[in-house]
């Protein structure tokens, strides 16, 4: 049985400033694992809100630490956040990285068993970082939850359908987005990649997707590919009541097209056929895929084959079908025929 991480290969290269560390890393350099504690990971849209603010609550609000991602290009006020911050760490990469290589970045660089990752447009309306490792801490030595998503709120303080639910009908999926009522209800993801994860389960699981060479273009199919694979290989995806946000502008729209990064989806997490106690990607896939990537053959061959030879290394680590995973929600697909 194979139990080697292989989604993940090593991250782009990137820059730490500020904390207490200035280096260029590319691998975990934060040591020994704090228990008990958990991190904050702040993902940067370049708002116009200030960020000074933001760090100030999260310190408040008792985090071990606090990682700002952001992005290849340096930012005015960067400086002046380091010095008046020197507890943050801010990560500058080599190049135009997608958030959820971001994420992989700020993993690496922790050195607690949980860390939270939100937006810089965010703010925390319910849930300290006492109560949010009260709540999860003694669940995360037991039994690791991947991750836990909060109720968010848009600008107006409405509660937003967060929660995602996946339909899958004649070889295409779809999502079903519904408000959360209840703790421990299922999603398929953690919606703009705003959730408490679990470090060790993150990164055992390969984190956001570069097992092929390159991350997929677009978050929306990071994440798709993420929750997929999180249920596919038996972790759980789950809210908590506990914790509230709340945007602070307007949500931005998700790029849902379909592309190559679609097609890579499809093959690692939709075509697998499970049998007994592991998964294959069956010959028999490649013309229904072909058809459906409307590309030429040979370009068609290579991806077919390389996401097989994925698949046949992590075999025995996908525990059901996608089938199976969309069944998990029926109550809610039941409600959206209804609707």
């Amino acid at each position: 049985m194979n139990t080697i991480p292989t989604t993940s290969r090593d991250t782009s290269a990137y820059t730490v400033v500020g904390g207490s560390e200035h280096h260029i890393s590319g691998n975990n350099t934060a040591g020994k694992i704090s228990a008990g504690k958990i991190s904050a990971v702040i993902l940067n849209r370049g708002t116009p809100y200030p960020r000074a603010v933001l760090f100030e609550e999260l310190g408040k609000l008792g985090f071990e630490s606090i990682i700002s991602l952001e992005g290849s290009k340096r930012r005015f006020d960067l400086d002046g956040l380091s010095a008046s911050f020197p507890s943050v760490r801010f990560i500058l990469s080599s190049g135009n990285v997608s958030p959820g290589e971001e994420i992989n970045m700020a993993a690496q660089e922790l050195h607690t068993p949980l860390f939270f990752v939100i937006w810089d447009d965010l703010r925390i309306l319910r849930g300290s970082a006492d109560r949010i490792i009260e709540k999860f801490s003694a669940a995360a030595d037991k039994t690791p939850r991947l991750c836990t998503v909060p109720v968010i709120q848009d600008g107006s303080f409405e509660t937003m359908p967060t929660l995602i639910a996946p339909l899958q009908i004649r070889g295409k999926v779809k999502t079903c987005p519904f408000v959360p009522e209840q703790d421990g209800q299922k999603t398929l993801f953690p919606f703009d990649g705003i959730g408490i994860y679990n470090r060790e389960t993150f990164l055992r699981m390969g984190g956001f997707d570069r097992s092929l060479g390159s991350s997929l273009s677009g978050f929306y199919w990071q994440l798709m590919d993420f929750g997929f694979r999180s249920w596919l290989w038996g972790e759980e995806i789950n809210v908590s009541m506990a914790v509230r946000l709340s945007y602070e502008g307007s949500v931005t729209p998700e790029d849902n097209s379909t592309d190559a990064s679609f097609r890579r989806f499809y093959l690692k997490n939709l075509a697998p056929v499970f049998r007994g106690d592991h998964a294959n990607l069956p010959l028999r896939r490649f013309p229904g895929f072909l058809i459906r990537s409307r590309g030429d053959i040979l370009t068609g061959w290579e991806e077919f084959s390389l996401a097989r030879a994925w698949v046949k290394i992590n075999q025995y680590r996908y525990r059901c079908d996608a089938k199976s995973v969309t069944e998990l929600w029926g109550n809610v697909h039941e409600e959206a025929a209804v609707s």
